[in-house]
């Protein structure tokens, strides 16, 4: 089932017929909060009425994350970015022992399509090709959605000099979408050993730079969560994402593995699109 957010008129159940409202007013948000089989439940309620029309230009932010934690389990990205980043070469041993992570900012979150600021004293733009799960009661994930997680490398690099992780490298911008896809509808991807195995390919002005597969990822998405809540408090309706894919997942990757900031930063006008499949395709702008 595809759950997303139409402008104006709140949140839907998403088919290839049309979008189909959810009952009593129920967002998004309300509705996996609730966990799977009320999801379901409720979904199924809903697409029993009248479906209205919609198209990309309809869609905006799926929900609004209790709050969003953004990991890094990708092995080449690690290697590729800190060389990039620090000028530091191999991976440190220190990330294989725990799928590290760091909070982004939940008041900066960009639905589908909607154009993304390039900030001003930002020089080295980077996207960042991710998908994210959305934790349920009991710490079940309910669904997955695609996360771009916009970065600036030049002030990146300089931040974190000081050595408590990046902070304005990263939040100005995330974007989500273009909706949430239940976890039932990705059972089919999931291998013996948990992971998902999607199809993740990164475009920049329609040349594809990115292309990888999630189950590369060291951790599954249910050991994230086991980390994330040690010690701590994971709610119903924050977002894990998975981070960066590896293969171009980032133009930094590339940078660092080239020796050169080739291909270029993204500059206004340039248009990303990150494709997952058994997810969607999640497109913007830079403005």
């Amino acid at each position: 089932m595809r759950l997303g957010t139409l402008k104006g008129q709140g949140g839907a159940v998403l088919t290839d017929d049309g979008a189909y409202l959810l009952p009593d007013g129920l967002t998004v948000g309300d509705l996996l909060a609730q966990g799977l089989e009320r999801t379901l439940e409720h979904g199924s309620t809903a697409a029993r009425g009248s479906p209205l029309p919609y198209g990309p230009e309809s869609l905006e932010l799926p929900y609004f994350p209790t709050s969003v934690r953004d990991f890094v389990t990708f092995e080449s990205h690690v290697e590729g970015v800190r060389r990039s980043i620090e000028g530091s070469p191999g991976v440190p041993e220190a990330w294989y022992d725990a799928p590290t992570f760091y909070f982004t900012n939940p008041h900066a979150l960009y639905g589908p399509g909607q154009p993304i600021p390039k900030p001003e004293r930002c020089h080295a733009l980077d996207y960042e090709m991710e998908v994210g799960a959305v934790v349920g009661p009991d710490l079940e994930i309910v669904g997955y959605t695609i996360v771009n997680d916009w970065s600036a490398r030049d002030i990146q690099a300089r931040e974190m000099q000081v050595g408590l992780g990046p902070a304005k490298g990263k939040d100005f911008a995330t974007s989500i979408g273009p909706w949430v896809v239940t976890a039932d509808e990705l059972a089919p991807y999931l291998t013996d050993d948990g992971f998902l195995d999607l199809d993740c390919q990164a475009f920049v002005n329609g040349e594809r730079l990115g292309h990888d597969r999630l189950s590369h990822m060291r951790w599954t998405f249910a050991e994230m969560v086991a980390y994330a809540v040690r010690d701590s408090v994971v709610k119903p309706g924050d977002l894990l994402a998975s981070g960066t894919t590896g293969g171009g997942g980032c133009l930094a990757e590339l940078w660092g593995r080239n020796g050169e900031r080739t291909p270029p930063p993204l500059e206004i006008g340039d248009v990303v699109r990150l494709e997952v499949e058994g997810i969607g395709t999640l497109e913007a702008a830079i403005a």
